[in-house]
């Protein structure tokens, strides 16, 4: 079997709604020329909303084309919703998640779900990741790398991390807004380079800040491979050596420890590079991943993971299923 960590989804029926109530959830869906945008309500414009994010269909043919059998679903980055007012977050999430929910259930074979939650309300953001896993029977959270700014080492998102950790549950943690300070627009820099950095200093800060000496038993997915995390962890040890003052105040651990408590996913783009992320933190850490639809995706993880040098058959089916379902299995509901 092979379960995809790593997979973005636009309910249809969440999608309906929204447009529906006319921005009462925050958000307005207009058509202009054949597409769907979305935009805050009285703010900035989100994007087109792709079609490929909302055809079940046309989803079930691609898992089955690339020999995927499971998607753990996710909300697309964009859509968050951490800028909306409490209520309207948490009203808007309520509703994305019994959507989804509707999705899982009606492909119960093919399909599990992860929630999104209204971070800017940390405490309510707790309370729907307890409906979510204990009532909707999803399996986790997907959160963004900040929150409208806010770091993700800041106390007030504690709340959350200790629901997350009381459920065992999995917390998938995905780049969104990267870098909006530096010009990323040309060469496609935002997606190959900029994503990857911001999943980075976001890790960053939750190691750096304590999140993982606070509550010791998170389980947090860092996708694409995370980032340049694997890549660059000396150079972090060596921060916490040679400036404690600074890179210590809340570690008691070296950042590499806490590098191998993590779990990646296998989106890296070569075979070489996961060989060395296996390496460094284990093949029990590291699991399958598409980001499915987008086109930095990989549109045949069963083939990558077959073509990683030196692994054997059962490291193979940790990778493909073996390491989710370990965690699956953790999830107190």
């Amino acid at each position: 079997m092979s379960i995809d960590i790593h997979a973005h989804i636009i309910p249809p029926e969440f999608l309906n709604a929204l447009r529906d109530g006319r921005g009462r959830h925050g958000i307005d869906i207009a058509v202009e020329d054949g597409n769907v945008r979305a935009a805050i309500s009285g703010g900035p414009d989100i994007g087109v909303l792709r079609a490929d994010l909302r055809d079940i269909d046309d989803r079930l043919a691609a898992m089955d084309a690339s020999a995927v059998d499971i998607q753990i679903l996710a909300n697309w980055i964009d859509l968050n919703g951490y800028v909306l007012s409490e209520p309207q977050g948490a009203e808007y999430c309520r509703l994305f998640n019994e959507s989804l929910a509707a999705v899982v259930a009606s492909h119960s074979k093919r399909f599990m779900a992860l929630a999104n939650v209204p971070l800017q309300a940390p405490s309510a953001a707790a309370a729907e990741l307890n409906h979510a896993v204990s009532e909707l029977g999803m399996v986790g959270v997907q959160i963004a790398t900040t929150v409208a700014g806010q770091e993700l080492d800041d106390p007030d998102l504690d709340p959350l991390w200790e629901a997350a950790e009381g459920l065992r549950c999995i917390v998938v943690l995905h780049p969104y807004n990267p870098l909006p300070q530096r010009g990323l627009r040309r060469y496609f820099l935002s997606n190959a380079l900029g994503r990857p950095a911001e999943t980075t200093l976001a890790i960053g800060h939750m190691i750096f800040g304590g999140v993982f000496e606070r509550f010791p038993n998170l389980t947090v997915c860092v996708v694409h491979g995370g980032g340049f995390l694997p890549y660059q962890i000396g150079r972090m040890d060596q921060a916490f050596r040679a400036k404690p003052e600074l890179a210590a105040s809340h570690l008691t651990r070296l950042p590499s420890e806490w590098g191998r408590h993590l779990y990646y996913d296998t989106v890296t783009h070569n075979p070489d590079v996961l060989r060395f992320l296996i390496d460094q933190v284990e093949v029990t850490h590291v699991m399958m991943g598409t980001d499915y639809p987008f086109e930095m995706g990989d549109g045949r993880p069963v083939d990558t993971i077959g073509s990683i040098p030196g692994l054997g058959d059962d490291e193979r089916r940790l990778i493909l299923d073996g390491n989710v379902g370990r965690l699956l299995a953790e999830i107190q509901r």
